[in-house]
C-alpha cells in the first residue's frame, strides 16, 4: 500500500468517527481530495485508493491534469475563487463548481454549460468568517443569491461551501460551521444535497457539525511547494 493510499484509509477512519460522535453515518460524508500543487501521478494514486472525487483550485492547472488524468473516472470540483472570465472553461472542465459567489459568475457558468449541453451542479460560497482575505457572499446576501441561482438555466444548485475561520480556536470554528449549517437548513435550495466545509485542520469539528463533504488536502498529500 502506497503512503498515500495509507493516508486516504486514515482519513476515512477518522471521517467514520467524527460522524458516529455525531450520530450520523460515516457514508453521509464525501471525500473530496484537493490536489491543488499535486502532480498527475500522485492524483492517480489516491485515485486508485478510492476517493474518485477530486477538488482542483485553479482552472489552468486542471486543464492541463485532466488531460493527463483522461483515462480516469472522477468526479471533478472547482474549490478555489472563479474568476467571471474563466467561467465558460470551468463550465467544460468541472462537474460541480463550489465558488460560485455572484449572479454574474453564475450566469457566465450557466451560459456555457447550456452551450455544452450539461448541467454543472454548483454550490453557493459563504463568507462565514466574515474575513476579508476569503472569498465567498456575506450570509446575509445568500438567500437572494440561492433564489437567484437556482434559476439560471445550465446550473443546479445543491449546497453551500464554506470555510472555518483561520489561526481561530475550536469554539470559534465550531461556531462558524454550526451558523453555516443553520443556513444551509434555511435557505430555498432547490436540492439541499451537499454542505461542503471541513478542510485537513478542522474536518471533524465540521462532520460533527454537519457537513455532509470535506475537502482534504494535507492529510492525504502532506504539505505541497504551491505556486501562483
Amino acid at each position: 500500500m502506497s503512503p498515500i493510499a495509507e493516508n486516504v484509509e486514515r482519513v476515512r477512519k477518522r471521517i467514520a468517527a467524527a460522524a458516529r460522535r455525531a450520530g450520523r453515518k460515516p457514508e453521509a460524508i464525501r471525500l473530496v481530495a484537493a490536489t491543488k500543487g499535486v502532480e498527475a501521478e500522485r492524483v492517480r494514486l489516491v485515485v486508485a485508493a478510492g476517493a474518485h472525487e477530486i477538488g482542483e483550485n485553479y482552472v489552468q492547472e486542471a486543464a492541463a491534469k485532466f488531460a493527463a488524468l483522461a483515462d480516469l473516472s472522477t468526479t471533478r470540483h472547482l474549490i478555489g475563487h472563479l474568476q467571471r472570465n474563466k467561467a465558460g472553461r470551468a463550465a467544460e472542465l468541472f462537474d460541480c463548481v463550489q465558488s460560485v459567489d455572484s449572479e454574474p459568475l453564475a450566469h457566465a457558468l450557466g451560459r456555457r454549460a447550456v452551450a455544452l449541453g450539461r448541467t454543472v451542479e454548483a454550490l453557493l460560497e459563504v463568507n462565514i468568517a466574515g474575513e476579508a482575505s476569503k472569498w465567498g457572499v456575506a450570509p446575509e446576501e445568500a438567500p437572494r443569491l440561492a433564489e437567484a441561482v437556482a434559476s439560471i438555466p445550465g446550473l443546479s444548485l445543491v449546497g453551500l461551501m464554506g470555510m472555518g475561520p483561520l489561526g481561530a480556536d475550536e469554539a470559534a470554528v465550531r461556531a462558524c460551521f454550526r451558523q453555516l449549517a443553520g443556513l444551509f437548513e434555511r435557505l430555498p435550495l432547490p436540492q439541499r444535497r451537499v454542505l461542503s466545509m471541513g478542510m485537513s485542520g478542522d474536518f471533524e469539528i465540521a462532520i460533527e457539525e454537519g457537513s455532509t463533504m470535506v475537502r482534504i488536502g494535507t492529510a492525504l498529500f502532506g504539505q505541497r511547494r504551491v505556486t501562483g
